[in-house]
């Protein structure tokens, strides 16, 4: 928990991308969220080749790109579920409810199996197949869930940004992102060794011996 709640704080340069998240947000309503998304593929890619995650708030096409290529992969998740729990609505099914409930709960489980995968070669055969996905977070045990503790609590402290006037909670929304994403991306490249030149430990980068220190020259 201690490393991937330092991961987006570590040094100067990751601060300032945390930071540059926040402000895409609000200068891009919208297009803003797929960047910010696209800028977290390109950090675990990077790190499971055994570079520094950082800088990559480059190549904004290519951000675009991954944000949505993983966008359709969370609507095509998420599309039963909320098909279902529509029908429940339209005919007052209790039942139908229930189902969607269900569906819905496995979806948000399932979707962090794609993610580390497609971060590996943005390869999208690897985001639409939810049951391979699912199997992943399985065979994941008990790391995966661990992974979800630390993004739970993550989450709760992100809304610690809202006592900010509101505008802190950008920059605590997107230290959650970065921290959910390097938890999970630390049980998969692991569990699977998506690492292609770092291997035995977490993504380059952080939860090491140079996690915490600020590498970067002001």
């Amino acid at each position: 928990m201690g490393s991937s709640f330092r991961f987006p704080l570590q040094s100067c340069e990751s601060r300032r991308e945390m930071f540059w998240g926040a402000t895409v947000l609000v200068l891009l309503p919208g297009v803003g969220w797929l960047l910010n998304m696209g800028h977290r593929i390109v950090m675990v890619h990077r790190m499971q080749q055994g570079q520094s995650p950082w800088p990559a708030w480059r190549d904004y096409r290519g951000l675009l790109r991954h944000g949505l290529m993983t966008l359709g992969g969370m609507v095509y998740y998420y599309a039963p579920g909320f098909a279902l729990a529509y029908l429940s609505r339209t005919f007052g099914s209790s039942v139908l409810a229930w189902i969607a409930g269900i569906l819905l709960l496995i979806a948000t489980i399932a979707i962090p199996g794609f993610m580390s995968h497609y971060c590996r070669r943005f390869d999208p055969a690897e985001i639409y197949d939810p049951f391979r996905a699912l199997r992943r977070c399985i065979q994941g045990g008990r790391a995966y869930w661990q992974a979800w503790s630390i993004t739970l609590a993550a989450l709760a402290i992100s809304f610690s940004g809202l006592l900010a006037l509101g505008v802190g909670f950008l920059v605590t929304s997107i230290w959650f992102w970065q921290v959910a994403g390097f938890s999970f991306a630390s049980v998969f490249t692991q569990r699977f060794g998506l690492d292609s030149v770092v291997r035995g430990g977490p993504p380059h980068g952080a939860g090491g011996p140079d996690a915490g220190i600020d590498k970067c020259e002001e």
